[in-house]
């Protein structure tokens, strides 16, 4: 009896001082972490109240470095950017510019163009940055993308030259063809000769005109919000009905097939004018006594079914540099035959805006003296249909890489029927 109680005072005295030792241990813990070190006085710099909470709602790219250079806050879009790598600022013209400002108190600013990480192509990023003091340690960069404004700037200042050269053209033939008239007035065939030229140039300039004013208006209208049910048959005939002037001339057989019966959510102006350019090209591009086919067809898709009209022509063919270029504005694969043939350089980028506009896409397939298939992929019309928010498609769209391999030619000349023979 005597020895139990022995060992259970023994065990309480344990416990006892178990509990001690334990508790002292706490408290040492808890003034060490409370303690300041030297490396905690010099990086981990407190920010003046409220910057941290603008800081995170800024569009710009923010980076507060110390004293020593470290990064003591960075967003995210400075990481995506590549500003900030292992704690420190990468890009050495900034890194220059806080040293500076935290030298004199002076604020920067500046223009870099940057490389782009992990990729391989030689473009930049066009960034401007500005430096200011904070507080008496600290200092703010904030660093703001300009790649997509510079980029939007040089296709506005590319467009209004190339619409300067392409209005200066047929206002200048008919200043020149207006002069040779009036000295050649006592000359009537000669003056017939000038008013023909007048007006296939004062033609030439209402079409650029048009181009422009359609451009224009599918770039700016929401087109989905008088959308109706539009038959493919009819817009295919409009289409045939708007080049079979110029057909007949080259003799080329138009033919059209496909699935019958098939309707496409949109609006019925924009999807002709899309569908006429299609055509149109194909027959301009198309040398004589050659074949135009244009045939529909139902696709399956996830979001739901698509109505793809191809156009397929036996014309020149499209480069492969030049597929990535074709439905710029104004951009021709041959200045040559558009001259010829009145082209504006606008048909394709307004088919472009049109199909991204519908919640589609064109692509094409083409091969250099193989001809080329242009085909419209959009949504199909069905009862109750919620339209589709609309996706733009970039200017060097190509076909799935199903489709990337050859043409659907086969789906283009489906249930089209046969040309009729023409004679050499």
């Amino acid at each position: 009896m005597d020895v139990n109680a022995a060992v259970a005072a023994a065990a309480a005295i344990a416990g006892v001082c178990t509990g001690v030792i334990a508790m002292l241990a706490f408290r040492w813990s808890e003034r060490d972490q409370k303690r300041p070190t030297r490396t905690s006085l010099h990086t981990d710099p407190v920010l003046p109240p409220g910057v941290d909470t603008v800081l995170s709602v800024l569009r710009s790219s923010a980076v507060v470095l110390d004293e020593g250079d470290s990064v003591v806050k960075a967003s995210s879009a400075a990481y995506a950017l590549g500003l900030v790598r292992g704690g420190k600022l990468a890009v050495e013209p900034m890194l220059q510019m806080a040293r500076d400002t935290r030298r004199d108190g002076e604020i920067r600013q500046v223009e870099l163009d940057l490389p782009r990480r992990g990729t391989g192509r030689g473009d930049a990023l066009a960034v401007s940055a500005r430096v200011a003091p904070l507080g008496s340690r600290l200092v703010l960069l904030l660093v703001e993308d300009l790649t997509e404004a510079r980029r939007i700037e040089a296709v506005r200042r590319d467009f209004v030259a190339n619409v300067s050269h392409e209005l200066k053209t047929p206002v200048g033939a008919l200043s020149l063809l207006s002069e040779a008239v009036m000295d050649a007035s006592d000359d009537p065939e000669a003056v017939e000769r000038f008013a023909g030229r007048m007006q296939i140039e004062a033609t030439r300039l209402t079409s650029l005109v048009q181009e422009l004013i359609d451009l224009s208006r599918v770039q700016n209208d929401d087109p989905l919000e008088d959308a109706e049910p539009v038959r493919v048959d009819e817009l295919v005939a409009e289409a045939i009905d708007r080049c079979r002037q110029p057909a007949a001339t080259k003799q080329i057989t138009m033919a059209a097939g496909g699935t019958a019966d098939l309707q496409i959510w949109g609006n019925r102006g924009q999807l002709a004018a899309a569908l006429g350019n299609l055509v149109e090209n194909a027959v301009n591009y198309s040398p004589a006594r050659t074949r135009v086919g244009i045939a529909a067809r139902r696709v399956n898709a996830p979001g739901g079914d698509l109505i793809e009209v191809a156009v397929t022509d036996q014309g020149i063919g499209i480069s492969d540099k030049d597929k990535e270029r074709i439905f710029e504005r104004f951009y021709r694969v041959d200045p040559a035959r558009s001259r010829a043939t009145g082209g504006t350089g606008l048909g394709l980028a307004i088919v472009k805006h049109v199909a991204a506009s519908h919640g589609g896409e064109v692509t094409v397939w083409s091969s250099e003296g193989q001809g080329s298939t242009f085909t419209l992929r959009l949504p199909e019309a069905a009862a109750n249909r919620v339209p589709k928010t609309p996706q733009a498609s970039g200017p060097g769209d190509v076909r799935d890489e199903d489709d990337a391999h050859g043409p659907d030619r086969s789906t283009a000349y489906e249930s089209i029927p046969a040309a009729p023979e023409v004679l050499p």
